[in-house]
C-alpha cells in the first residue's frame, strides 16, 4: 500500500531544504508562538532575516483549495521576532508525488512546484491590522518552478517594500532640506564654488542637491555601521541636537571610519563637509541626523538602494548627458538574461566567481552592477556559499564601473559597499574618468576613451579627493591610470547615454554639440570632444546620428572577450533606425545566442529606464568564440508591459529562458510563442533572421507577432493574411526598384552651409517654386494637400536651383508619421512641388504612377508597409529618414497595366473630396475601408474574401501600441467593412 504523508511531514522536509539555501535567514517550520497575539497559530513556514520583511509560506497538497485564503490571511500580522509585519505570503501546492514519496526531501528537490505570492499594497493610516490592498502575483493562475525558484521568490518578496518607500521619502526630504540650506549661502558664494569643483560641476542647483545627497548617504551609512565597530561614535554623539560642534565631531568620526575603509562613501562626504562654515554644517548635520533616524527606524538597510532611488531625481543634466536611471526590476531582468548566457560559470565556486570580470562603462547609480551582484550572490547562497566571503571578491576583483560624474561613482560605490556593510575590502574598481578640458589643454571624453586604449586616466588624487575612486586611502598620484583591458571582460552590461552627437545650437544653453554639453562645457570644448570621439570611434559601429549609445556599444564590443556577453539597454531605434545599421551588422555577424527584448506598450511603460518616455530595448548577445560561426538569427521578445517589480522581472526572465521557441518570422501570420507568468500572457517570443540589418529589424516591440509576420510577408511580395493557410503573390518592390526617385533633403535646398540654392518663404499661390514642408492638421484630412511654403532662388544659384527643381513632383511621403493623429502616409499636390522637412517628394518617370502610389500608401497595406519599415521609438509614431526611403516596400508600379494605371487615376479622383481619419482608426474609418476595397478588389483584382482579410488585419494593426500610442478611440468605433 502506498504511503501517504500528512502535510506537516512535507512542511518539515521543506523547511530543512530551505534553510541551507537561505543562509542568512531563519526558517521555522510549523512553530507556534511566533505571531504576536496568536500564540497557537503555526505558519507552515516562517522565514525571517535581518533587514528583511518576514515571509510566510502556507502549503497544501493538491488541489489545495484553501491555501490561498490561508496565505493571504497572514498578511499584516506581526512576528514576535522584531515585531515586524508580514508583508508577503506564499501559497504553495505540493504535487501528489510529494504526498506519496518514500523520501519527501528527494521528491521536493525533483518536484515541479506550483505557487503564488500575496503582498501588501498599503497599510491604512495609522497602521492597523486592516490592509487597504493586497496584490497577488501572478494575477491569475500559478507559477511553476523548482525548489531553487521558490527560494528566489522568497528572497524577492522579503524586500520590505512599504518601508523602502517610506525611507525613500524621508531621504528625499532630507536631501531637499540640505540643498535648501546650501542655497541660502548667497553671501558666501565661494564656498559652493569650491564644493562644485570637488564634484567636477558648476555652481548650479544640481550641485547643491548632489552635495546634499552625498552627505545624506554618508550619514545613513554611518548610522548603519556605527554599532559594528567600537571606535565609531554613534550618530547621536556626533550630530545629535545636544552636540555643540557637530561638524568637528562628525569629521572626527568619519576619519575613524576611513581608517577602517569605506573610501567610496566617506572621502567625498568628508571633503564636502570640510568646506562648509560651522553654522551651515551644524544646520545640515542636525537636519540629516533627524532624517537618518527616521530612515533607520523603517528597518531598511543600504542594500535596498535608497540613494540610488533618489539619485536619479537629482540629475538636471539629463538633457545633455541623457543618463536615465535603469529601473531596478529592469536591471534584474537584464542581469538574469545576461548571466544565463555564461553557462560554464560555476556560481557555487568562490574561486571561479573571482575569475569573472564584469564592466559597466556608464555606471550611473550602479543599478546594473548591483543587479549582477545580486544574481551572483543569490545563486552562490542557494548553492550553500557564504555571501560575506563573496563580498570582497565582488568588489575587489569582479565588478568594474566607470562614469564621468563623481557623484555617480560615489553612489555606485556606496550601493555596492552597502550590500554587506560590515565586510571589509581593499581596492574597489569604480572609476571617475576624465571628461572635458584638462589642465594640459587636451580634452577627454570619459569612458569613450576606452575606444582607443585599455588604459584610461582616472580622477583619483588627494588634491581633488571628491573624485577618489578607490577604497584604500591616501594615494598621492595626481592621476591614476586604470587598466580596463580590451577583450578582458566576461560581461559588459550598460545603459549608456543616448544624446546625439549631431551638431545643433541651443540658444539658451549655449550648446553646439549636445552630447558633450554637460557640466557647462564651452562650445570650443564641445567641438573638440566631438572631434575626439569621431577620431577614436573610426572604424567602429558608432554613428553620429545614432547618439552616444552606439559609441558605448562599440566600447562594449571592444571590451568583451571571445565567448563573453554584452547586455545593453538601448533606444528602440537601435533595432530599426538607419543610423544604427553598423551596430546591427556587428551583432548579426560577430555574435550568437542573441536575445532582443522590447515592451509593446505606450508612454513611459515602453522603456526600461525611468522617465524616458521613449521606446527602449534590451540587447543581450554572446560574442563568437574562436572558430564559432554566427547563427544569423535572434530571439525577439515583445513584453506586454514593463516587469512589475523584482518578482515580475524574475518570472519574465524565467519565461524567456525556458520557453522553447516554436515559431519563426517566416512561418506565416500565426503569432509568436506565448510567454506566461502563471495565467497571465506577458508577451510573445519569435525566432527571426538578422540578415536585414541594413534596413532594420522591424519585428521589435510588436504586441501581436501575427501582424509582424503579415508585414514581413508583404515586404517580401506575399500577401499572407491572418487566418489563411497560405498566402498569394503580390508584386512588391522597394521604392527605388519600382522606379521612384526621392527628392532632396530640405537642408540641401535651403541651408547655405550645404550650398542650398533657395531661400524659404511663406506660401504663395503664384509661386514659381512651391514646396510642401510641414504638417497641417487642417490640410491633411484629404489626400490632396496644398503647398505651405515657397522657394526663391538665391542670386548666383540659378543653375543648381534648376537642377534641383527638375526633381519636383506631385507625390510626397510622410517622414514622421504620427499614426494616432495624422491620416496620410503619402500626400498629393496638384502642381509639381518640392518636398520639405516633413514631406520629401517622390517622383516617377511616368507621372501617372503618382496616383497608384498615393492610393497604395494610404490603404491599409500601405500603412502596414510604412509602419514595418519605420523606426518606432515613440509610441504612436513611425519615423523614417530620407536616406532610407529608397528601401520602402510598396506596390511594384512597373507591374501595372495601362488599364490599371487608368483605373488608379479614376479611383484617385473619386477620393479627391473624401476625408480620411487618423491612421490609428483605419479599421473603423469607412472611407479607408472603401479605399481598401477599391485597391484590393478593383485595382488588384482580389476577391471579397481577401478584402475581408485585409480589414481584419487593419483591426489587428490598429490595436498595436506603436500605432495608437495609448490614445483613446472614439466611442462606438468598430470595424468598418
Amino acid at each position: 500500500m502506498t504511503q501517504r504523508h500528512i502535510e506537516s511531514n512535507a512542511n518539515a522536509a521543506l523547511g530543512e531544504l530551505l534553510q541551507p539555501m537561505l543562509g542568512k535567514s531563519v526558517v521555522r517550520a510549523q512553530n507556534s508562538g511566533v505571531i504576536v497575539g496568536q500564540s497557537q497559530l503555526q505558519p507552515d513556514e516562517l522565514i525571517t532575516a535581518a533587514g528583511r520583511a518576514p515571509v510566510v509560506i502556507e502549503a497544501e497538497y493538491e488541489p489545495a483549495a484553501k491555501v490561498e485564503g490561508e496565505a493571504e490571511g497572514r498578511l499584516g500580522l506581526e512576528v514576535v521576532d522584531g515585531r515586524r509585519r508580514i508583508e508577503a505570503a506564499i501559497a504553495l501546492r505540493y504535487p501528489e508525488a510529494v504526498r506519496t514519496a518514500a523520501d519527501q526531501k528527494s521528491a521536493l528537490r525533483a518536484a515541479r512546484l506550483a505557487y503564488c505570492a500575496f503582498t501588501v499594497g498599503k497599510y491604512s493610516d495609522p497602521p492597523e491590522q486592516k490592509i487597504k490592498r493586497v496584490d497577488r502575483f501572478p494575477e491569475t493562475g500559478w507559477l511553476e518552478g523548482s525548489l531553487t525558484d521558490l527560494t528566489d521568490l522568497i528572497r524577492l518578496v522579503s524586500t520590505p517594500q512599504l518601508a523602502v518607500e517610506e525611507a525613500t521619502g524621508y531621504l528625499q526630504n532630507g536631501i531637499d532640506r540640505a540643498a535648501g540650506i546650501l542655497a541660502d549661502m548667497a553671501s558666501r558664494p565661494y564656498i559652493m564654488v569650491d564644493i562644485a569643483r570637488l564634484l567636477g560641476m558648476d555652481n548650479v542647483p544640481q550641485t547643491r542637491r548632489m552635495a546634499g545627497a552625498i552627505l545624506a548617504n554618508a550619514m545613513v551609512f554611518h548610522g548603519r555601521i556605527a554599532g559594528m565597530y567600537p571606535e565609531i561614535s554613534r550618530l547621536a554623539m556626533v550630530a545629535g541636537p545636544e552636540v555643540s560642534d557637530p561638524q568637528r565631531e562628525t569629521l572626527n568620526a568619519w576619519r575613524e571610519i576611513l581608517r577602517i575603509n569605506y573610501w567610496p562613501i566617506f572621502a567625498i562626504g568628508r571633503d564636502i563637509l570640510q568646506q562648509l562654515p560651522g553654522d551651515v554644517a551644524a544646520r545640515i548635520l542636525r537636519g540629516l541626523h533627524y532624517t537618518v533616524a527616521k530612515v533607520i527606524a523603517t528597518g531598511v538597510d543600504n542594500a535596498h538602494d535608497l540613494t540610488g532611488r533618489v539619485f536619479q531625481r537629482l540629475i538636471s543634466d539629463r538633457k545633455y548627458l541623457a543618463t536615465y536611471y535603469t529601473l531596478p526590476p529592469s536591471a534584474a531582468l537584464l542581469a538574469r538574461l545576461a548571466l544565463a548566457k555564461l553557462p560554464d560559470l560555476d556560481l557555487a565556486d568562490l574561486a571561479a566567481i573571482g575569475q569573472l570580470r564584469v564592466l559597466d562603462a556608464a555606471a550611473g547609480t550602479g543599478a546594473l552592477l548591483s543587479g549582477v551582484y545580486d544574481q551572483i550572490a543569490t545563486r552562490h547562497e542557494q548553492a550553500g556559499g557564504d555571501t560575506d566571503l563573496l563580498h570582497p571578491v565582488m568588489l575587489e576583483q569582479v565588478l568594474y564601473g566607470c562614469d564621468v560624474m563623481p557623484a555617480a561613482i560615489h553612489i555606485t560605490g556606496s550601493t555596492l559597499s552597502g550590500i554587506a556593510p560590515a565586510v571589509k575590502f581593499s581596492n574597489s574598481r569604480q572609476y571617475t574618468l576624465a571628461y572635458g578640458r584638462q589642465v594640459d589643454d587636451e580634452v577627454r571624453i570619459g569612458s569613450l576613451e576606452l575606444l582607443r586604449s585599455s588604459e584610461v586616466m582616472t580622477l583619483f588624487n588627494t588634491s581633488d579627493p571628491a573624485r577618489r575612486t578607490g577604497s584604500i586611502g591616501e594615494e598621492t598620484a595626481a592621476q591614476v591610470i586604470a587598466d580596463i583591458p580590451d577583450k578582458g571582460f566576461d560581461l559588459v552590461i550598460m545603459n549608456p547615454p543616448f544624446t546625439s552627437n549631431t551638431k545643433h545650437r541651443d540658444a539658451e544653453g549655449n550648446v553646439q554639440c549636445a552630447a558633450f554639453a554637460a557640466f557647462g562645457a564651452p562650445i570650443a570644448a564641445q567641438e573638440d570632444m566631438s572631434n575626439r570621439l569621431n577620431q577614436l570611434a573610426r572604424g567602429s559601429c558608432y554613428h553620429g546620428h545614432s547618439g552616444l549609445g552606439s559609441a558605448f556599444a562599440a566600447v562594449a564590443d571592444k571590451k568583451a572577450r571571445r565567448g563573453g556577453v554584452i547586455a545593453l539597454v538601448l533606444l528602440a531605434t537601435a533595432i530599426n533606425g538607419s543610423s544604427w545599421a553598423k551596430f546591427r551588422q556587428l551583432i548579426a555577424t560577430q555574435y550568437t545566442d542573441i536575445t532582443v527584448v522590447c515592451i509593446a506598450a505606450t508612454g513611459r511603460d515602453m522603456s526600461f529606464s525611468s522617465d524616458t518616455g521613449v521606446g527602449e530595448c534590451l540587447v543581450i548577445a554572446r560574442k563568437l568564440a574562436a572558430k564559432e560561426k554566427p547563427e544569423g538569427r535572434a530571439r525577439f521578445v515583445s513584453l506586454r508591459r514593463r516587469p512589475p517589480g523584482f518578482v515580475g522581472a524574475a518570472e519574465v526572465a524565467k519565461a524567456i529562458l525556458t520557453t522553447p521557441l516554436g515559431r519563426r518570422l517566416e512561418d506565416g501570420p500565426y503569432g509568436g510563442t506565448p510567454l506566461y507568468c502563471g495565467g497571465e500572457l506577458v508577451g510573445e517570443a519569435l525566432d527571426a533572421p538578422l540578415d536585414e540589418y541594413r534596413s532594420g529589424w522591424g519585428i521589435a516591440g510588436i504586441r501581436d507577432f501575427a501582424v509582424a509576420q503579415a508585414a514581413q510577408a508583404l515586404a517580401g511580395g506575399r500577401l499572407w493574411l491572418p487566418g489563411e493557410r497560405a498566402g498569394r503573390e503580390l508584386p512588391i518592390a522597394n521604392l527605388q526598384a519600382a522606379g521612384g526617385q526621392r527628392g532632396y533633403h530640405h537642408d540641401l535646398l535651403v541651408n547655405p552651409a550645404h550650398r542650398g540654392p533657395y531661400n524659404l518663404h511663406a506660401a504663395d499661390p503664384t509661386s514659381t517654386y512651391p514646396a510642401l514642408y510641414n504638417h497641417s492638421a487642417r490640410e491633411e484630412r484629404f489626400m490632396i494637400c496644398n503647398p505651405d511654403r515657397s522657394l526663391r532662388v538665391r542670386p548666383g544659384s540659378e543653375d543648381r536651383a534648376a537642377e534641383m527643381w527638375a526633381t519636383a513632383s506631385r507625390a510626397h511621403l510622410n517622414l514622421g508619421f504620427r499614426f494616432n493623429s495624422q491620416p496620410l502616409t503619402a500626400a498629393f499636390t496638384e502642381r509639381k512641388t518640392m518636398g520639405g522637412t516633413a514631406w520629401p517628394n517622390v517622383g516617377f518617370a511616368d507621372d501617372r504612377c503618382d496616383y497608384p502610389f498615393t492610393l497604395w500608401c494610404n490603404s491599409t497595406l500601405g500603412l502596414l508597409a510604412f509602419w514595418w519599415h519605420s523606426s518606432r521609438q515613440q509610441s504612436g509614431r513611425g519615423v523614417t529618414t530620407i536616406s532610407v526611403i529608397d528601401a520602402l516596400p510598396l506596390l511594384d508600379l512597373r507591374a501595372l497595366t495601362e488599364a490599371q494605371l487608368t483605373l488608379a487615376q479614376e479611383i484617385f479622383e473619386e477620393f479627391r473630396d473624401k476625408e480620411l481619419q487618423p491612421a490609428y482608426l483605419a479599421d473603423a474609418d469607412p472611407n479607408r475601408a472603401l479605399l481598401d476595397r477599391r485597391v484590393i478588389c478593383d485595382l488588384l483584382g482580389f476577391d471579397a474574401a481577401v478584402y475581408q482579410g485585409v480589414r481584419r488585419l487593419a483591426e489587428k494593426w490598429c490595436a498595436e501600441p506603436s500605432v495608437h500610442g495609448g490614445k483613446a478611440r472614439p466611442k462606438g468605433s468598430r470595424l468598418a467593412v
